[in-house]
């Protein structure tokens, strides 16, 4: 995959055109920086659905063939979380282990992210992309935020897109990359909801979609195993990706009342997601057998400046982990998990000629893992965020939040502690504030 990849781009940079005469003059091709775009590609919370951006793009922009963009986006933070229950903070954007987060207080000033993409266009309707991550913060590598194995750079996505919706609605991509389940979009300057911790996909796959104006239809035929991001999937009882055995299915649909007002209404099916481990649970270990989960969505916008969106995603079965054998905690039956998000966001300018567009977001999102009275029963988030969004490229941002219950995935209702303990604790309550930029180039 990854050979044909870098192939792709060796092509697009180079460009030489093909002809029987050899001595003819090599095509030039064309290196730039185009910052609005690299924003929307790298941003990680707002827009997740890349290969509808590229295919827009390159719809409303048709550009020259042959052309290479390479964009780049710090994204640097200061903030300030108190929980009242010592080292269990329930704030997601950091990652919830003891070796990070320890005591009653935690403040910090970080590099929270770095990407880098390079996006080819060979020419009409093939396109590739590579994007590559550090993220020490959310990074599932041992140690703390300084330890070697946590500041590894990683291939985050890397995809071949096929399509040119100015001549046909289909589209084609293969490689790595998110899938297209539920809508996992924040109106939250830098927080993701909890249902993109919950349910938001990433793997290697094959998608094929369809696109108009207002219909978009897509599937993904995703390889099985132990994924990157919520696809797990049972390959013989193992954990091991060497079959296309899982999938999603996508479709969505947009009615525009008037100028003004529209409404985008979706549903998603995904054959097998995170929550299908046996107690005690051990994220990306295996599982007897997949945990299907479905998701509806909808967002309504005015004048382009009002955004309200809401989704709600559950899993079919039950999880079977959620259920812990050893007394006295084996009175919780297994329960399905289930996520939702109801959000709004309000954009602005103080100015109508500055090029700053101000937007205040508030957001709440939840996450129910257990029984009723567990306590790995739920965890909620409230974001409350104000933001500046420079030059269509870079953000300045504050959020304040709060959180209520602690539900780490791992050993979620116990098996790595004493009988009738768990790591989970529904008493575990944080808030904090966010500071913090977004640059892209």
């Amino acid at each position: 995959m990854y050979k044909l990849l870098f192939c792709l781009l060796t092509v697009s940079t180079i460009g030489f055109t093909q002809s029987e005469d050899i001595k003819k003059e090599p095509q030039k091709a064309f290196v730039g920086i185009n910052s609005r775009l690299s924003y929307l590609m790298l941003d990680p919370n707002q827009n997740l659905r890349k290969e509808l951006i590229l295919l827009e793009e390159r719809q409303a922009h048709p550009s020259k063939d042959k052309m290479l963009t390479i964009g780049t986006s710090i994204l640097a933070i200061g903030d300030y979380q108190k929980s009242n229950v010592n080292s269990k903070f329930g704030y997601l954007m950091r990652h919830p282990t003891t070796s990070n987060q320890i005591g009653y207080e935690v403040s910090e000033a970080v590099l929270h992210s770095w990407h880098f993409s390079v996006m080819g266009q060979l020419n009409s309707w093939i396109t590739t992309c590579v994007e590559l991550l550090y993220n020490p913060e959310q990074s599932f590598g041992s140690g703390t935020i300084t330890s070697i194995e946590r500041n590894q750079i990683q291939l985050r996505k890397g995809f071949v897109l096929l399509g040119d919706l100015n001549k046909s609605p289909f589209y084609f991509s293969l490689g790595k990359m998110d899938g297209p389940f539920g809508q996992m979009g924040t109106v939250s300057p830098f927080t993701n909801s909890t249902t993109w911790h919950a349910f938001a996909t990433l793997g290697y796959g094959a998608q094929l979609g369809f696109k108009t104006k207002n219909f978009n239809a897509a599937i993904m035929a995703v390889q099985g195993g132990s994924q990157f991001r919520a696809l797990n999937s049972s390959v013989a009882g193992t954990n091991v990706p060497s079959r296309i055995n899982n999938g999603i299915a996508d479709v969505n649909y947009s009615f525009n009342f008037n100028d003004n007002n529209k409404l985008k209404i979706g549903g998603s099916y995904v054959l097998g997601c995170a929550y299908c481990h046996s107690f005690p649970v051990e994220h990306f270990g295996d599982c007897a057998d997949s945990n299907p989960a479905y998701s509806v969505y909808g967002q309504y916008f005015i004048k382009d400046r009002l955004r309200i969106q809401g989704s709600y995603t559950k899993t079919v079965n039950v999880w079977p982990g959620t259920h812990n054998p050893i007394p006295p905690l084996d009175v919780f039956a297994a329960a399905k998990v289930s996520a939702m998000d109801l959000g709004a966001k309000y954009d602005f300018k103080l100015d109508k000629t500055e090029d700053i567009v101000y937007s205040i977001s508030g957001e709440f999102s939840n996450f129910l893992a257990g029984d009723a009275g567990s306590d790995w029963e739920f965890q909620n988030q409230y974001i409350l965020g104000f933001a500046g969004l420079v030059n269509e490229s870079s953000r300045i941002f504050v959020e304040f939040f709060r959180t209520e219950g602690f539900v780490p995935l791992n050993f979620v209702s116990g098996g790595n502690m004493g009988p009738g303990e768990t790591i989970s604790d529904r008493s575990a309550k944080s808030h904090g504030i966010v500071i913090g930029a977004m640059v892209t180039f």
